[in-house]
């Protein structure tokens, strides 16, 4: 069983510093873009399963991401309805920004 704090128990600060990290915003970004939920081996981030893991464990403990498993597939889906109720704005500004950083990192042709 895989344990999430209700959105009463999610504070800002605990949001923004799971947020802070590159590969966690990757993650959301990924998230918020996706269209719908997806398991943790179809992000492409540039560390190991246990640190992937570990990422992904900060952003559901955080609230920012709900897990649960489809046979032994762990997916993911981003609480972004939730989290607007309790930050309005908070969520699609961070995805906004990581968009920007993603258009700023692109190569140029």
């Amino acid at each position: 069983m895989i344990v999430h704090p209700g959105v009463e128990d999610v504070n800002v600060q605990q949001v923004l510093e799971a947020l802070a990290d590159p590969a966690r915003r990757s993650v959301v970004r990924t998230l918020a873009h996706s269209g719908g939920d997806l398991s943790c081996g179809s992000f492409d981030l540039p560390v190991g399963r246990s640190t992937s893991s570990h990422h992904f464990s900060v952003l559901r403990a955080a609230g920012v991401l709900r897990q649960y498993y489809v046979g032994t597939t762990k997916m993911n889906t981003l609480r972004a309805d939730e989290l607007e109720e309790r930050f309005p704005g908070l969520l699609s500004a961070v995805v906004a920004a990581a968009d920007a950083e993603a258009r700023d990192a692109a190569p140029l042709p």
